[in-house]
């Protein structure tokens, strides 16, 4: 029991909106009405707020008032690394400090990231380093590269206070940072290291433990799920921000791969380690595997192929040998020398890795149902600076019953972002994330998601709220729908749809955002419009994406063209962002063999495959991309999809009830007349 007597939170709201010398606004006081709620009652908790709501306040003032009440550390949960930097470095030192006098104390938080974020001293004093799967395809003067970066992290390890790799700057390439950090299967463990106790994750993860708001990333939040290894300080409830974003994030720690590559890296760590004929099994599996996989095409896997079962039974017995050789995990003098003791862990993992990925890909195929099998598997051929790189990959076909078991099982769960409904309903995105549809049967359940729900799905109790926007779109925004252009095709954008965008970006003076389905058609734009423009022209790829969305700000007759990262990354208000076009409608790409998967598994339980996987996949990244215009309540401008499908298709309308509701045209000379009145200052 609280000793004294907290204020409510509408009151601290209150206050901390004072001291931040913001203004109440009603759907930000029901936002965290609902969140304290919620976190009474136990029940889970859906909530939409638009841009410009003040959503981070409205759960943060709830989950720090119950953390203070109840003792208990409130977990917070985001997609992105620049919402962490965000809710860290602005929202809650500010937060804190507004909030002390009312509830008695400073509230105290922390940000809690991967054990691989973290510089490894043990690492570093060592010079253990990892050898890429992929050294052979490292030129000369990148191999330089690495070496000088790897000799600047070493000389940053002693001159650091946080060992986060995000504090480096400038950055340094992801195989750099693997010379000096280690995943958590890799990690010796505090005890065991000779350096533990000067541990930077160590530290990290203390001070969490000793806070009342934890901020973290999904990935993570997915790990601590997935391998039931507690990395998460001990808590009771959990909001997600970008929730919309969950899904494809556990997914992605829940994919594993297996390349001819990683067995040979598995295969070079554990060398020196036990007799050379029992590595040289695993050498020859690999080089078998490496073979099997040249003589077969890209894509999903239906069944097993011919020859790829022996190869994959000669992987798992050679890893399970090598495995065996090197022997349980020592304890005692022999991890007195440290270099050793991390190399032989290093060794394991690697072997266990390629172990268990083998055996994922030989079990896949048990069930002779595809829409009733756990692993979707698929043969991915890359192209890596003009080598080819084959690659078996395997991830789940759903995720919902993870989430329902590991997740909202064992605590409360807040899930919020600026776009969760599909076609108006909160349904499409809570049935992926395991939990029931609002007003349906287990039967309509089963049908949408491709996946039979487990009978205790009924007894997850959760809530939906829509708390809509400050901004009153259809004053501030025109959604045009270019009808009059084709439907767009195969072959990149058509001259038709570059004489648009001229128009239209003419019209702007510059001040536009395009938002383009692939980077070449995002090029092949930019190029066309420095020949035809007056105005500059950026290109994601040009610099850093940061520093191009800075000078895209920074001057209003700039434009900036380019694709996925900006459909969510990208928050300019003001005039500098007047103009977001949109190529086509972002539906996935039909050759995906995880989504068409999972098409297939609705469809087969006689649900509508496309609207439930494609369309809602289109129709989140579509809100997410129309989302960059209003980015403050004084911002005005244009939506303008190039796309007709919007207007013309059946489907059409079920995307638009995703959309904010702006005011809709499809007439060209109305929009270029409301473009050229705001360049002039009179919109």
């Amino acid at each position: 029991m609280p000793k004294t007597e907290l204020p409510t939170v509408p009151a601290l709201l209150k206050v901390a909106v004072n001291a931040l010398g913001g203004k109440e606004r009603s759907n930000q006081l029901t936002m965290a009405s609902a969140v304290a709620h919620s976190i009474d009652t136990g029940e889970h908790l859906a909530v939409q707020a638009g841009t410009g709501t003040g959503k981070s306040l409205a759960y943060l003032v709830p989950s720090i008032r119950h953390a203070v009440e109840s003792g208990r550390t409130v977990v917070v949960s985001t997609a992105t690394i620049a919402l962490q930097r965000q809710l860290v470095d602005r929202d809650l030192p500010r937060l804190a400090d507004a909030l002390t006098g009312a509830i008695g104390r400073r509230p105290k938080f922390a940000i809690l990231k991967g054990r691989n974020n973290y510089l490894c001293m043990n690492k570093i004093h060592t010079g253990a380093s990892e050898e890429s799967p992929d050294a052979e395809l490292f030129d000369a003067f990148a191999i330089s590269r690495l070496g000088r970066e790897v000799v600047r992290l070493t000389k940053w390890s002693s001159e650091t206070e946080t060992g986060d790799r995000d504090d480096v700057v400038p950055g340094v390439s992801d195989q750099a940072w693997r010379q000096v950090s280690v995943t958590a299967r890799e990690c010796l463990g505090k005890s065991r290291c000779p350096v533990g106790e000067d541990c930077f994750a160590e530290r990290a993860r203390t001070e969490a433990a000793q806070v009342d708001v934890v901020v973290t990333n999904h990935a993570l939040l997915a790990i601590d799920a997935i391998t039931g290894i507690q990395i998460l300080p001990e808590h009771d409830v959990v909001v997600i921000d970008e929730a919309h974003e969950l899904v494809d994030r556990v997914t992605g720690v829940a994919t594993s791969e297996l390349s001819a590559a990683t067995i040979t890296a598995a295969a070079r760590r554990c060398s020196k380690l036990i007799e050379e004929e029992i590595v040289d099994s695993l050498d020859g599996a690999a080089e078998n595997w490496g073979a099997v996989l040249d003589d077969l095409p890209a894509g999903r896997w239906a069944t097993l192929p011919d020859d790829v079962a022996p190869a994959l039974a000669s992987i798992r017995d050679s890893a399970w040998s090598v495995r065996t050789a090197i022997g349980p995990t020592q304890r005692g003098p022999a991890t007195l020398d440290p270099e050793a003791a991390a190399a032989r862990n290093a060794a394991l993992v690697a072997v266990d890795e390629v172990h268990d990925s083998a055996v994922r890909v030989l079990t896949a195929f048990d069930e002779p149902d595809p829409a009733k099998r756990k692993d979707v598997v698929w043969h991915a051929v890359d192209d890596i600076r003009g080598s080819v790189k084959r690659t078996v990959r395997m991830a789940p076909l759903s995720v919902g019953g993870l989430l329902r078991s590991r997740l909202f099982a064992e605590a409360t769960v807040v899930l919020t972002s600026a776009t969760l409904t599909v076609g108006g309903s909160f349904d499409g995105l809570a049935i992926n994330w395991g939990l029931p549809a609002e007003n349906s049967s287990r039967s309509d359940t089963a049908m949408a998601t491709g996946v039979e729900p487990p009978s205790d799905t009924a007894s997850i109790r959760w809530n939906s709220l829509d708390v809509g926007s400050p901004f009153d779109h259809a004053k501030a925004g025109i959604l045009y729908v270019a009808k009059h252009l084709p439907a767009p095709g195969r072959d990149g954008l058509s001259p038709l749809y570059l004489d648009e965008i001229e128009k239209l970006v003419s019209a702007a003076g510059g001040r536009t955002l395009g938002l383009f389905s692939s980077m070449r058609a995002a090029k092949a734009a930019a190029e066309e419009m420095r020949e035809r423009l007056d105005t500059p022209v950026l290109c994601q790829g040009d610099d850093a994406t940061g520093a191009l969305v800075d000078k895209f700000a920074a001057d209003e007759a700039t434009s900036l063209f380019g694709t996925l990262s900006l459909w969510q990354g990208v928050d300019v208000p003001g005039p500098s962002l007047s103009l977001v076009i949109l190529d086509r409608i972002p539906f996935p790409r039909p050759d995906d063999p995880l989504l068409v998967a999972r098409q297939q598994a609705v469809q087969s339980r006689g649900g509508n495959g496309f609207l439930s996987v494609a369309a809602n996949h289109a129709a989140l990244l579509l809100a997410q991309g129309v989302g960059r215009l209003l980015r403050s309540v004084d911002d005005r401008g244009v939506v303008a999809m190039l796309d007709p499908r919007l207007a013309t298709a059946r489907y059409g309308g079920y995307l638009r009830a995703s959309l904010p509701p702006f005011w809709e045209t499809s007439d060209p000379e109305v929009v270029r007349k409301a473009l050229t009145r705001l360049a002039g200052g009179s919109g």
